[in-house]
């Protein structure tokens, strides 16, 4: 009897210790793909806005919280500034 007891120990010990190395170690499903940066435009009271360097997701909420009548996000781009000099 007192063998078995030592026997499940020991698996239950491997068990914790597979749990410990496995916690540090990410898989590919953990892992998050780099998101693309561009251009984020918003029109608000006729007046169009970019800011560059943003991901669609951070655009889409920046355009949120600006009250944007419409946005856009231009992947990979900068802002153009419609217009020479400026």
């Amino acid at each position: 009897m007192k063998r078995r007891h030592g026997r499940h120990a020991g698996c239950g010990l491997v068990v914790l210790i597979g749990l410990a190395l496995g916690a540090g170690s990410s898989s590919a499903a953990d892992v998050t793909p780099r998101e693309l940066r561009g251009a984020c435009y918003c029109r608000a009271q006729r007046e169009l806005m970019c800011t560059a360097d943003l991901t669609a997701r951070e655009c889409e909420h920046r355009s949120t919280h600006a009250f944007c009548d419409e946005w856009f996000w231009k992947e990979r781009l900068a802002c153009w500034n419609w217009g020479y000099g400026g």
